[in-house]
């Protein structure tokens, strides 16, 4: 019989069951009491009302009631214990990697020094009004310049119109960092005319060697000219594919539609990645801010230093008055399908999250719509958001990114996304959207799943298609925040 329920620290409460349990069967000594679904938690010893409910060695919330040996802990019996905005105390506790060597990767490596997994032409609206013009543009040029260049692809949006103050500039921010990024061997920046992200505030933001600009309202053909200046901008691309370590690699980390097995297998499994890639001296980024609330003080007891520290606490705080401010609670989250798939509390869903980031130390805090500045972890402000939040990473520099997932999403992003499936069952039923099934280091064990995942990072980093790229998946989507006009 397989294993039927994994305990992750010796002094958990809780454990999380591997496969589908039947009431009366019997695991870790204790008699399950009701069914339990698979990654859904059990008590492994009694919990008294208003206690700590334990989860990988911390709380993940509070007990409501009594619970027994044998139960199934979850929304009934447990409640979060999150508030608003703390206050937190620098007490640096840091791993440090340095000094590891992996597989490097074949990438385009650029004037300025930065490493490209990919050598593209990226056409980026100003404005939503123009977002089928830059798609036709695209779509036509991906045609006329098939094997000339890896790719020619549109990022539509529906902002940078009737937006002021900050929201407006968070607009123009993450564009003209995407506009930034070594993936793109060109760019072509496609305006109207009338909008408030006016093509010239764009370019105050961008440092391209290879851009163009259209103003749509001023050409007489938007598209063929768009279609000239792409041409212009794939004989400016041509580029190859050379030699590059693992410490050129921008690697962000995100999960979206987590389930119970993410905290065991897919998260932690990404968290030796982020080892791997800053030990080797290369960058990691880590977001998604709400969802490290209950867990922040673990990457806080890792900052490199207290100014780094102060950031993180004010990210963080700051995020958390975000939602009082909006009548919002903390804690609103997990998601409906967090919850199907056994995850009980933001505590917890944190607690996974965070893994993510390994040990490595936190080097920067970056806001929304900023480019990553030094090697090492940068907590980069975000939201929970799939889209938004992976959008983010990519501005900020990332060259590929991890996206963890229980549940699956055919979503792909700018760079390459590649998917990664907390359990064998979704890896099984999806194998159109998942690039690697993490349900192996349960079977395996970490050490080996951790190698196989770092080949195939470096196989994809040198050009080898993810599913998301397989079926035209590229999105982006930008936080609206502000007054709209």
């Amino acid at each position: 019989m397989t294993l039927a329920l994994f305990r992750i620290a010796p002094n958990d409460s809780t454990a999380t069951a591997l496969r589908d349990l039947e009431a009366g069967e019997q695991a870790l000594g204790v008699t399950l009491a009701a069914p339990v679904a698979k990654g859904h938690k059990v008590a492994v010893k009694p919990i008294a009302a208003g206690e700590p409910v334990l989860k990988f060695g911390f709380p993940i919330g509070v007990a409501t009631r009594d619970i027994a040996p044998g139960e199934h802990v979850h929304t009934h019996n447990v409640s979060t214990a999150l508030r608003g905005s703390g206050d937190y105390v620098f007490a640096p506790s840091m791993h440090d990697d340095a000094g590891f060597e992996g597989p490097g990767f074949l990438g385009y490596r650029r004037a300025n020094g930065r490493v490209g997994t990919r050598n593209e032409i990226w056409v980026i609206p100003t404005v939503g009004c123009v977002g089928r013009t830059a798609q036709k543009i695209a779509e036509r040029a991906a045609v006329l310049h098939a094997g000339k260049i890896d790719g020619v692809h549109a990022f539509p949006h529906p902002f940078g119109c009737s937006q002021l103050g900050d929201d407006l500039q968070g607009t123009r921010a993450i564009l003209s960092a995407l506009a930034n990024h070594p993936n793109a061997g060109g760019v072509l920046i496609v305006g109207l005319g009338c909008e408030n992200n006016q093509i010239k505030g764009m370019l105050e933001g961008i440092d391209h060697p290879n851009l163009r600009t259209l103003g749509a309202q001023m050409a007489s053909d938007e598209i063929e000219e768009g279609l000239a200046l792409v041409e212009e901008l794939v004989a400016g691309a041509q580029a190859e594919r050379t030699p590059a370590p693992l410490s050129e690699l921008v690697l962000g980390v995100k999960c979206g539609g987590s389930d119970g097995f993410s905290g065991l297998t897919a998260n932690p499994l990404v968290g030796r990645m982020a080892d791997a890639v800053t030990g080797a001296g290369g960058t990691a980024i880590l977001t998604e801010i709400p969802e490290i609330f209950g867990a922040e003080q673990l990457l806080m007891a890792r900052a490199s230093d207290e100014a780094v520290f102060d950031g993180i606490v004010h990210l963080v705080n700051d995020f958390k008055d975000y939602f009082v401010r909006n009548g919002e609670p903390v804690s609103e989250n997990p998601s409906p399908g967090n919850i199907a798939g056994g995850i009980t509390t933001l505590e917890e869903k944190s607690l996974g999250a965070v893994q993510k980031a390994g040990h490595a130390i936190v080097t920067d805090v970056i806001p929304y719509g900023g480019q990553v500045r030094r090697k090492g972890l940068t907590l980069l402000e975000a939201p929970g958001n799939d889209a938004v939040s992976s959008t983010a990473l990519a501005a900020a520099g990332a060259t590929a990114i991890l996206f963890t997932t229980g549940r699956g999403t055919p979503l792909g992003f700018p760079v390459p996304t590649i998917k990664i499936a907390s359990n064998h069952d979704l890896a099984t039923r999806k194998p159109g959207w998942i690039d690697f099934d993490a349900g192996q280091v349960l079977e395996d064990g970490m050490d080996s799943a951790a190698d196989a995942l770092l080949d195939t990072i470096a196989a994809i980093a040198s050009g080898k298609e993810t599913a998301a790229e397989r079926n035209g998946e590229r999105e982006i989507a930008i936080w609206k925040r502000g007054v709209t006009l």
